[in-house]
């Protein structure tokens, strides 16, 4: 495989459909079937949460066909190395992804091949389809570094390229909710909630807690006198976490985040958060009560290369019993938490 750093010029423009937010991808795309489609690109949206482009070419009946393309975020692209733009106006391109759900125009990239003959695979588990070199699929994977134990939590985290998603998603239409010991008023919530029109994610607003935590970009620790500040990349994200012992949640306002406390237990920072208004576990119709806890555990591997994280959530109103989920990080130091700069 080849890999380099591709430099485009930019040409930005507002596309007339709106954007699958980060993690909706599989609500509104049949991620089980992919299509092909080739034209000129007539319009072009380089941004967060994903970038976009029209499509203008022929269907097999020798109709003009215009397709909605949507692909991978831009802090994606650069962790690939992809840097600048990587389409034009203008372009002759060829594509592959997957079609949408309601709408066959749409379709989530996979795999492009540009104006120059080069191909980019854009999914980290994806495979060329023309070409024998390409581009593409490079982001970082594997285990962390190991070189710096004496930083601690606090340095930029992230989450390898091939690690799944911390709360399940809804890969196919039958995805299955069994997982989850709802409780029958929760079970009514998740089965009348409709994956496209429902989703909390459609658009720019940013997540709330837990959702939030499962979001794949960089996060950093950071100190603020006592206290830590945990930076998500991810709608520029920041959480409080208070360290005084002495801080508790009574009086505090609700908020999407909640009101978190930490505390050191060896090398886990242990985190308690109540007070989240944000109404959902996940972001496939899960429902979240404000009398929600959640307790975290972020737990440092001896070398400094790993983070380890389990998330427990207790929610009588919704699950008959607590609910717990894991993942981890790890470091790589070349990686930094950039600005995310969503619009739709």
């Amino acid at each position: 495989m080849r890999f380099t750093t591709l430099f485009l010029s930019m040409s930005v423009t507002v596309l007339p459909t709106a954007a699958p937010a980060h993690h909706s991808v599989s609500a509104i795309y049949d991620t089980t079937a992919v299509v092909e489609a080739e034209g000129r690109i007539t319009d072009l949206s380089w941004r967060n949460p994903h970038v976009q482009f029209q499509l203008q070419g022929t269907d097999e009946n020798g109709s003009v066909r215009v397709w909605n393309i949507a692909m991978t975020s831009l802090t994606n692209l650069r962790r690939d190395g992809i840097s600048g733009q990587l389409v034009n106006l203008g372009d002759q391109v060829r594509v592959a992804g997957n079609p949408g759900r309601r709408d066959s125009s749409m379709i989530y990239l996979e795999n492009i091949l540009l104006a120059d003959g080069e191909e980019v695979v854009l999914e980290p588990r994806g495979e060329p389809r023309w070409a024998n070199e390409y581009l593409g699929r490079a982001g970082p994977t594997g285990p962390g570094d190991p070189s710096a134990p004496e930083l601690g939590i606090f340095r930029v985290w992230s989450t390898p390229r091939d690690q799944g998603l911390l709360l399940p998603q809804d890969t196919n239409p039958n995805f299955d909710f069994d997982l989850y010991p709802l409780t029958p008023a929760a079970r009514a919530s998740v089965d009348g909630f409709d994956r496209v029109t429902d989703s909390p994610i459609l658009n720019c607003i940013s997540k709330g807690m837990p959702t939030i935590m499962e979001q794949p970009y960089p996060m950093q620790f950071l100190r603020q006198g006592d206290d830590i500040i945990l930076h998500m990349e991810e709608y520029d994200t920041l959480r409080m976490i208070h360290m005084d012992p002495n801080v508790t949640d009574e009086g505090e306002p609700t908020s999407k985040l909640g009101f978190s406390t930490g505390r050191w237990e060896d090398n886990t920072l242990t985190v308690r958060t109540t007070r989240s208004d944000w109404p959902w576990f996940d972001v496939v119709g899960t429902p979240q009560s404000q009398d929600s806890e959640m307790l975290e555990r972020f737990t440092l591997s001896e070398d400094g290369s790993r983070l380890d994280y389990s998330l427990t959530v207790t929610d009588p109103a919704n699950f008959t019993e607590p609910v717990t989920v894991t993942k981890f990080w790890v470091w790589y130091p070349e990686m930094t938490v950039e600005p995310f700069q969503c619009r739709i």
